[in-house]
């Protein structure tokens, strides 16, 4: 394992300073003493942060619990399950999504799905290819609140109390398990006391710092990892990151991330070799969560297809992660990254011995970002403005329940299936003359996203990479992407908190097959809907400027259309 920094005379000034900064102040003992005034003097606020360091010493602490889980495991294998769904939002659902996709398939071991979609197309996909009699659901949640989760766990227990019979419930409740916390979590979840098992995490964990608790234990064990030396990986780069040091490269990627970002390097763009490329979302929710408020923030950039130099402003710095390689991709990507440092952007190179040290990367990532935050002067451990989209969701959804129907609006532009909705509802008469005009309000040193509120498939994730990149290469400003609801639970903090440098795009489609939520006035598709209204009118009371885009009933066609306009409107 290799971590170096490739940056210009001036940049690396910057980050030996920083550096130097760090290891005089002793960062790395003092946040394993748990020293909250790295963040804060205000004692309210470290009395928080005091109850959210339990993550520095999970690969110890669960360690003895891998038997346990282990056993778990193979009970449920044994049971005859074959597949495993992990219904949870955020920092419930990204370590279990990198872990089913960097391992490979084995002989042992059940697949492992995430749900983290309101969408009913996703939750309709997912009940038409997963045998319910073979299925474990696995029900994610740190609060026990989570509204999309609970939706999930209200669909899926009316159909296993149809397939199996409502009397006794418990029937029901042996297809699931639950991950939460102790106490009051627990309580608010509903069934729970007729679950299989429940996992209950220390309440000392923040969501996005969970990955090597129960969160990632439970579906590793249903893979039937090795958890011993996941854990052991873990701990090994934990030791590494308790030394005062230039050597300790955790916190000297935290340094740098801050001071690059001070400088007004704040677009952290991550090139990660392809068996590692689920890592990416996970960094995008660790990084953006933590660091994005109070005006300040590092964006990153995930997914992105690389390109040459001429297509990147000065406000880049380029993360290659991945095992060393001689592979065709390592070749070509490494000649691009070259490319890029000789032209003057920051590089921040990373090689692992190979992909199965991802536990190890959970915990560098989870230290380097708390050290960033204190480079940043930002608490890393809260989410102040997470809320807000929810709290416009929950209006939102209570008119509904009063009108029968959510707010109608009068569309700004139309073109074929394409329907644009500006703020305020202006009328605008031409679709390509309202993007051009929206992406011409990007503020300088700023970024686009493009919030997805549709259902993932491999084809859509295909043309909205072909327009994260064509807005890219045609703008020269970083591009973000990211499906709805998903990174309201990932970035969202970020898009609200931090720098108010962001440029919105939404899109949203039609549910011609909705499904119902059970016990609940709202449908699937309705729910979806209001989370985007909710964060439509986030970014408004924000002065951010944001665009809806409906693509209509047919979201594939509808992005056809769009790539088509946002070429005339770039052209």
């Amino acid at each position: 394992m290799d971590t170096t920094f490739r940056l210009p005379a001036e940049l690396q000034s910057t980050v030996d300073e920083a550096v130097a900064r760090a290891v005089g102040e002793r960062w790395a003992s003092r946040i394993w003493a748990s020293d909250t005034s790295l963040w804060t003097d205000d004692p309210a606020v470290a009395d928080k942060i005091k109850h959210r360091l339990g993550w520095l010493f999970a690969p110890t602490f669960f360690m003895d619990e891998t038997a346990e889980l282990t056993a778990f495991g193979e009970r449920i294998e044994a049971s005859g399950y074959t597949d495993a769904l992990v219904c949870g939002m955020g920092g419930s659902s990204l370590a279990p999504e990198v872990l089913a996709r960097v391992y490979p398939d084995s002989d042992k071991g059940l697949r492992i799905h995430v749900l983290d979609s309101t969408d009913p197309a996703t939750v309709a996909a997912y009940d038409a290819t997963l045998d319910p009699a073979r299925t474990l659901r696995i029900i994610a949640t740190k609060s026990g609140t989570t509204t999309e989760t609970l939706a999930f766990l209200a669909h899926y227990w009316q159909a296993e109390e149809h397939r199996v019979g409502r009397i006794p419930r418990s029937k029901a409740g042996n297809e699931f398990v639950s991950i939460t916390d102790k106490g009051d979590p627990l309580k608010a979840l509903p069934h729970s006391n007729y679950f299989r098992e429940s996992f209950l995490n220390p309440s000392d964990v923040g969501g996005r710092y969970s990955a090597l608790t129960y969160v990632g234990l439970v579906p590793a064990a249903l893979l039937r990892l090795d958890l011993e030396a996941l854990l052991e990986d873990a701990g090994i780069m934990a030791e590494s990151t308790k030394a005062d040091a230039d050597d300790n490269a955790a916190l000297v990627l935290g340094a740098g991330m801050a001071a690059l970002a001070a400088a007004g390097r704040d677009k952290l763009t991550f090139v990660i070799e392809p068996d590692l490329a689920p890592l990416g979302a996970w960094l995008e929710q660790l990084i953006a969560e933590s660091t994005g408020k109070d005006g300040v923030g590092i964006v990153p950039v995930d997914g992105e297809p690389l390109g040459s130099p001429a297509v990147y402003g000065h406000d880049r710095v380029f993360v290659r992660l991945g095992p060393a390689s001689d592979s065709e991709w390592h070749t070509e990507i490494d000649a691009k990254l070259e490319a890029l440092a000789e032209a003057g952007h920051p590089l921040i190179d990373i090689r692992l011995d190979d992909a199965s040290w991802v536990a190890a990367e959970f915990f560098r990532w989870e230290f380097a970002t708390a050290v960033a935050g204190i480079g940043l002067g930002v608490n890393p451990f809260d989410e102040p403005n997470v809320t807000e989209s929810k709290t416009n969701t929950n209006a939102v959804l209570e008119r509904y329940r009063h009108e029968g129907q959510l707010p109608q609006v009068e569309p700004s532009a139309v073109r074929g299936p394409l329907k644009a909705y500006r703020q305020g509802g202006e009328a605008a008469g031409d679709l390509v003359e309202l993007l051009r005009e929206h992406l011409e309000r990007v503020p300088e040193n700023g970024y686009y996203q493009i919030g997805a509120y549709i259902a993932p498939t491999a084809s859509r994730s295909e043309q909205l990479a072909t327009l994260q990149a064509a807005l890219r290469d045609g703008t020269s400003v970083a591009t973000t992407l990211g499906y709805g609801p998903r990174f309201l639970h990932s970035t969202g903090q970020l898009h609200k908190g931090g720098a108010p440098t962001g440029c919105f795009i939404q899109l949203t489609n039609g549910h011609p097959q909705d499904l119902e939520i059970p016990g609940r006035h709202e449908s699937f598709g309705v729910l979806i809907d209001a989370q985007a209204m909710g964060d439509f009118a986030a970014f408004g009371a924000h002065g951010l400027p944001a665009l809806r885009i409906d693509l209509g009933d047919d979201p594939d066609a509808g992005l056809t259309e769009l790539l088509t306009a946002c070429a005339e409107a770039l052209a």
